[in-house]
């Protein structure tokens, strides 16, 4: 054999097996890396105190995910003041009883939710590509009983926010909240809330599950501080120094995951999440994640102090799937 077609043989050799640990490390390791990233945001109003807000979302759960299950109950340790839910639940059409099970000692904790496709629909099996090259179309699974875990969140004082503008007392402090049904399915009917939320709280606050810009920019307009979201995975592969690919919405990649300005005033924090689907079940570069996020009083002048970091507490172990 020449020495062109060795070294040739030896790079595609070497190109194969880098191909295969990066997707075994993917598929077996980093998918469940449980990580809880925090993040300080100036977003409340003058005089108001610190609010602790836990963001979880796009669990993607299946009946026997035991870990994932185990690490999210063990963050009602952080004691949030508020848990915000933005949706993606559900994997399986059993999944209910273990989603009620991970979240079952933050249930106790005043909590707010929206639901996402996957609430509603199972996930299918795709093309890969339909990841890399996202079109308009919709593929869904079969119907999933997100009627019974809408009743569950409800009963243990959880609020609906789908289409709906609600004041909250978070601790002693009055948040204006507000919500959208999912945007990646045109769900949304934004006009249901529209119109500037009360002045003289702490926060004005909109969740959504896509954070499809259309919306943004309608919350934006009313005023609203903060907006949390799911749905991207934060790219759930991304390139160190690249970022994500991709984030399956129309937001730019830029802001596929953690905290940004959106216009002048109005905060964005769009999750990571904690889950994928089943049919694609890798990350890289981009752990599952929940978010405390701790708000602060807007500065009056000077720098903003907002920051981030994360790390992986409560050592939750591997999935059993």
């Amino acid at each position: 054999m020449s020495t062109l077609a060795t070294t040739v043989r030896r790079i595609a050799l070497g190109t194969t097996a880098v191909g295969t640990a990066t997707l075994a490390y993917a598929a077996g390791i980093e998918r469940r890396r449980w990580t809880l990233r925090e993040a300080t945001l100036p977003v409340l109003a003058e005089g108001s105190r610190p609010v602790r807000v836990l963001h979880i979302t796009d669990l993607h759960m299946l009946p026997d995910q035991r870990s994932k299950q185990r690490w999210v109950a063990a963050l009602a340790e952080l004691s949030p003041d508020l848990v915000v839910n933005t949706g993606d639940n559900l994997a399986h059409k059993q999944a209910v009883p273990a989603v009620v099970r991970a979240l079952d000692p933050l249930l106790d904790r005043p909590g707010v939710f929206v639901f996402g496709s996957n609430d509603y629909y199972a996930p299918r099996p795709k093309n890969p590509a339909r990841y890399l090259f996202p079109s308009n179309k919709r593929i869904h699974g079969v119907p999933l009983p997100w009627r019974d875990l809408r009743a569950a969140f409800i009963e243990r004082g959880w609020l609906d926010l789908t289409h709906v503008r609600q004041l909250l007392t978070v601790d002693g402090q009055t948040i204006a909240v507000a919500g959208v049904d999912d945007p990646h399915l045109r769900r949304d009917r934004y006009i249901d809330i529209a119109g500037r939320p009360r002045r003289g709280g702490a926060l004005r606050l909109g969740i959504t599950h896509s954070p499809e810009p259309r919306v943004l920019d309608a919350f934006a307009a009313d005023g609203y501080d903060l907006v949390l979201a799911g749905h991207t995975h934060g790219g759930q592969l991304r390139i160190p120094g690249y970022g994500a690919l991709v984030t399956n919405c129309d937001l730019d990649r830029s802001r596929a995951r953690g905290a940004s300005r959106w216009g002048a005033h109005m905060w964005l924090h769009v999750s990571a999440g904690l889950g994928t689907s089943p049919y694609a079940p890798v990350r890289f570069a981009c752990p599952p994640e929940a978010t405390l996020l701790t708000l602060v009083p807007r500065p009056t002048a000077g720098s903003d102090p907002a920051n981030t970091r994360e790390r992986a507490p409560f050592g939750a172990g591997a999935d059993v799937s």
